[in-house]
């Protein structure tokens, strides 16, 4: 926006000073050559009497004598002629066509307008001017002048006329450009904001006092705007983890109390009461993943500090050998990564614990600050590979096994406020990869 502006009010300021300059240099060039024009003619008109003159006495000397002073005088060329065209004196390298002019005078006509003088031409300039009085015309006197001073003078006000649209060109741009930026100000200044809240900095807001008044005002009723957003989704993580903190507690007891009762239950309600401890379990960590993304969401736990990841995988290896799966680790012992990576690997590696079969495979590798954990378990298609990271997502195929569906979508919470990218990729020849890229530090 900001170079499309410029590049329009430069368009502008050029067709703006092309419209003056090229006018007043075309009119000065004009000006001069009729200026060239008047004081040459003059010179001719002299000569054509002088030659009239001694076409009547006969003596062409004292002409001749005039025509060479002029010649050499000025660098001139002059030609007399008499009535049939016939040449009769020369001064001067006389280098022209001047059939033309010779025709015209021979009429009894002179020269009335010269080809238009500029820095490119032309060098010289030819007059004819008919030589006697009223009808009676007795020759013809032919002038070829230097334009060379003419041209000078063309080229230097034509320079400064370029020098003072330059000048002007260039001011316009600087201006242009200031123009731009304090048209645009608040513009930028809501890119950046709306960058910054998209970044998760709910609190970012635009700082208005630059550019046009409607746009200012835009700039107050965006921030009004995200204050209302931000209060409303501050007063959801607070209401979900209020309400998940104030579960646990009843949960804890109601658990205590059915467990308390098991030794009074007759046999035949032996079933049903495993069913209620199950669902008041699954309950419990529904409340406990809610708890931990209210969490997330509002920045607890993730100050970013930086632990070694080979013991927490050695951790899991008891809990993969329990259900005969295979952990293989491709990371150096001293690897360090936030403790933010070491949580979402926590998840995936309880997510692959739960879907790869007995005998199957989880390879966790770190290389290049990016932490892949991939199963060869049943996997997901490209459908539900987009959807897993939303909250409550399960799989149609999977809706028997333990969860709350939560997981994932704490995991894509956790790599969003680290700056990191979290993807779920498919596992060759089947399986699931969570691959989780790390920033540069």
């Amino acid at each position: 926006m900001n170079s499309r502006l410029v590049v329009t009010f430069t368009t502008l300021i050029v067709f703006l000073v092309a419209a003056l300059a090229v006018p007043l240099g075309l009119a000065y060039a004009s000006h001069r050559t009729n200026r060239l024009l008047l004081d040459r003619r003059a010179d001719a008109t002299r000569f054509a009497e002088l030659a009239d003159h001694a076409a009547r006495e006969g003596d062409r000397s004292g002409l001749l004598t005039e025509i060479t002073r002029y010649a050499d005088l000025y660098g001139a060329a002059v030609r007399v002629r008499d009535r049939d065209g016939s040449l009769l004196l020369t001064a001067g390298r006389f280098e022209a066509d001047d059939r033309d002019a010779l025709r015209l005078a021979l009429s009894g006509r002179t020269t009335e307008d010269l080809p238009t003088i500029s820095p490119f031409g032309p060098a010289t300039v030819l007059l004819a001017e008919p030589a006697g009085r009223d009808a009676q015309l007795s020759g013809v006197v032919l002038l070829q002048a230097p334009a060379d001073r003419a041209r000078v003078d063309v080229t230097l006000v034509w320079a400064g006329l370029a020098l003072g649209a330059l000048v002007t060109l260039a001011y316009a741009v600087l201006v242009a450009r200031r123009l731009a930026r304090w048209i645009l100000r608040p513009v930028t200044e809501l890119d950046r904001t709306t960058q910054a809240i998209a970044q998760g900095r709910m609190d970012a807001r635009a700082h208005p006092g630059v550019g046009p008044s409607e746009l200012r005002r835009l700039e107050v009723r965006f921030n009004a705007m995200a204050d209302a957003v931000a209060g409303a989704m501050e007063r959801q993580r607070a209401f979900v983890a209020d309400a998940s903190h104030e579960l646990r507690t009843p949960l804890t007891v109601l658990g205590l109390r059915m467990e308390n009762l098991e030794p009074h239950l007759r046999v035949e309600g032996t079933a049903e009461y495993e069913e209620a401890m199950a669902e008041l379990d699954r309950l419990a960590l529904l409340v406990e993943d809610l708890l931990a993304l209210a969490r997330v969401e509002a920045g607890a736990g993730v100050e970013g500090k930086e632990i070694e990841l080979g013991p927490r995988l050695a951790a899991w290896r008891e809990v993969y050998g329990a259900k005969g799966v295979r952990l293989v680790t491709d990371i150096s012992e001293m690897s360090v990564v936030p403790e933010v990576a070491a949580r979402i690997a926590d998840i995936a590696l309880d997510n692959a614990q739960k879907f790869v079969p007995p005998g199957g495979t989880v390879t966790v590798t770190l290389a290049d600050r990016v932490l892949r954990v991939a199963d060869d378990g049943p996997g997901l298609n490209e459908e539900e590979r987009a959807e897993a990271l939303g909250r409550f997502w399960r799989s149609g195929a999977h809706a028997n096994v333990p969860g709350s569906g939560l997981g994932l979508a704490i995991a894509a919470e956790l790599a969003r406020s680290c700056g990191a990218t979290l993807r779920l990729l498919p596992a060759e020849p089947h399986g699931l990869v969570v691959e989780l890229r790390l920033p540069q530090p």
